[in-house]
């Protein structure tokens, strides 16, 4: 697993790429809250279009992520998602909190 963060004027996106399972949304908890807390942005654009693999954990990233933009006033976008990601994100719930989008199909 590996993330790309972009600054952008009120905003920062996450890139990430490979699985994310328990270890690896542990590791990336620590470097987006710190990205968070630091700029405050506008917006948390939380990009999963090169996801290979996602356990429960990564509903868990996605909800914290959430709590802690309430914090700063921020909101949250998941983007990219396959449509076996979008259900279980939307069954989970995660459409109430943030707005999700599918990956577009070409």
């Amino acid at each position: 697993m590996s993330a790309k963060i972009e600054y952008r004027k009120t905003e920062i996106c996450v890139l990430l790429d490979g699985e994310i399972d328990h270890h690896a949304a542990s590791l990336l908890r620590v470097s987006i809250d710190d990205a968070v807390l630091h700029k405050r942005p506008r917006l948390l654009i939380l990009d999963f279009g090169a996801v290979t693999f996602m356990d429960s954990s990564g509903v868990g990233l996605v909800m914290g992520r959430y709590k802690l933009l309430r914090t700063v006033g921020g909101r949250l976008r998941v983007q990219n998602l396959s449509p076996a990601a979008y259900k279980v994100m939307r069954l989970a719930g995660l459409d109430k909190l943030g707005e999700l989008r599918q990956k577009e199909v070409l």
